[in-house]
């Protein structure tokens, strides 16, 4: 019996990696037990898959990187239409010093981002976005969250890419 070169067995254990994530599915169904993919860690794997990309190990940072070796960023829904939420993002005490975050550690340095719809544990589309024009869709509404950052029980940031401006700058890729 022949061996497996290193990448066919990387697509075995693909393979054998999304049928074990359909079976989970089906047994938490079953056994009436929500979503066992809480915190789209899974989501992130399988959309990394299916684009081909290196899922990232750590938990923060980049999401994966491309066939570049560009960091990227994933966000994912399960809601009927896409769209994107950026949430929890650390504030600062002035609006150029919470912008140079978003433009430089969080947001904007990621070149391309990715967003993707489920229906349960299946990916449905994925549409992907330049950092930059998710910057340009979100800073209006990272300013508002900012400037109401004092009156909110958790003064952290958040904004949402919608479905319209998915659409509108975004390309499906799946």
């Amino acid at each position: 019996m022949q061996s497996l070169s290193s990448a066919e067995e990387r697509v075995a254990n693909i393979k054998e990696f999304q049928g074990c994530v359909n079976r989970l599915a089906e047994l938490s169904e079953q056994l009436n037990a929500g979503d066992c993919f809480s915190y789209n860690r899974m989501r992130e794997i399988l959309v990394a898959f299916k684009l081909g990309h290196t899922i990232a190990l750590g938990f923060a940072g980049e999401d994966a990187s491309d066939e570049n070796d560009d960091f990227v960023e994933y966000k994912s829904t399960t809601q009927d239409k896409i769209n994107a939420t950026y949430n929890g993002v650390s504030n600062y005490p002035t609006w150029d010093e919470q912008w140079n975050y978003i433009c430089n550690d969080k947001i904007g340095c990621y070149k391309w981002h990715y967003c993707a719809r489920f229906e349960g544990h299946k990916i449905v589309e994925i549409w992907k976005l330049s950092g930059d024009d998710v910057l340009r869709c979100l800073k209006d509404k990272f300013y508002k969250s900012w400037g109401k950052r004092h009156s909110r029980k958790d003064p952290r940031l958040g904004a949402v890419l919608t479905y319209k401006q998915i659409k509108q700058y975004g390309t499906k890729v799946i």
